[in-house]
């Protein structure tokens, strides 16, 4: 933070007030409200497409009460009234935001921690071997499960016979699994090349930013347009891969604990590199169009940069945790 001058008092732009702080919380509460009641009627026998329309229009209002927000931060900023100290603290906020996102994803992989360590290894007899002799009896646990403790006991109406319903629904093991194939096969495994288009783009997001530095806009654009190219077809390929996951590997969300978590850690680091995306879009026609950003003034893009690399190191972590150890 540059420090005042003799005599002069540090200026902090204090902004009007606003309805925008309203209008995000209750975006905010329409999506909670919404998937919570989606994801109930999906257990429900007169569940119908419009369950999720909350969802959709709390997300839809979210991104409009984002957009009007930021670009009104923006103009504020292009006309100097954002102080020096105003903008560390919007450092700070970026920081403690994706601070939130990796404790986010640090609850999933605890509980693939828990699984993998603890609670496979018990239901399959380790320890006292309570658990395999009264509800699981023959379950053999190993990873990736193929074959759920409710496959162990011949399906979901043999639990039944025998008196109890340890969980709901069906839950059947895939027919095969998505992990390390071995380096005979790498270059067609699809999550080799997600991790190489990942890696790439931060690469190719790190040239961008210091080609900013240097004060050539044209090389920024064109390493910041090669990063979204890479991010999309990343996109693209994560798609790929969850069609050929349904239709060929059989794994779906309920494949029992394999596919709940594949697809929870994979489709939530999905919707982040979607979103991620999202913003290094908005930064590339800010600077295209708009001829925004300086060498000296460009946090916009720095906070894009800093979650683009998180969601990179994410990536990395789990392709090691879920698909190769």
């Amino acid at each position: 933070m540059a420090l005042p001058k003799d005599g002069e008092t540090p200026r902090y732009y204090v902004p009007a007030r606003s309805s925008m702080a309203i209008f995000s919380a209750t975006a905010l509460a329409m999506i909670a409200l919404g998937a919570a009641s989606g994801m109930n009627a999906m257990h429900s026998a007169d569940a119908s497409g419009s369950d999720w329309l909350l969802l959709y229009a709390g997300l839809i209002a979210l991104a409009i009460v984002l957009a009007c927000w930021f670009s009104l931060t923006i103009k504020e900023n292009i006309k100097g009234m954002n102080s020096e100290q105003l903008k560390i603290s919007y450092r700070i906020g970026m920081q403690w935001f994706i601070f939130s996102e990796v404790m986010f994803f640090a609850a999933f992989f605890g509980v693939l921690f828990y699984v993998r360590t603890l609670a496979g290894p018990w239901l399959s007899g380790e320890g006292a071997g309570v658990m395999n002799t009264l509800l699981w009896p023959g379950f053999d646990y190993s990873w990736p499960l193929m074959d759920t403790p409710q496959d162990a006991i011949g399906g979901v109406k043999e639990q039944a016979k025998a008196g109890f319903l340890a969980n709901n629904g069906e839950h059947t093991g895939p027919q095969k699994n998505l992990s390390w194939p071995g380096l005979d096969n790498l270059f067609h495994w699809l999550p080799f090349w997600n991790t190489t288009l990942l890696v790439l783009s931060s690469i190719w997001l790190e040239f961008a930013h210091h080609a900013l530095k240097k004060n050539k806009r044209t090389a920024f654009n064109f390493w910041l347009g090669l990063t979204l190219l890479f991010g999309f077809v990343f996109v693209y390929l994560q798609y790929l891969e969850y069609h050929e996951a349904y239709v060929d590997y059989g794994l779906y969300l309920n494949s029992g604990i394999y596919g709940a978590t594949f697809f929870m850690l994979t489709g939530f680091h999905g919707f982040h590199v979607i979103m991620g995306a999202g913003i290094l879009t908005v930064q590339f026609f800010r600077s295209v169009m708009k001829k925004h950003f300086t060498k000296e003034d460009h946090f916009g893009f720095e906070a894009a940069s800093w979650y683009w690399h998180f969601v990179d190191v994410v990536w990395i972590f789990l392709v090691a945790v879920v698909y190769v150890y």
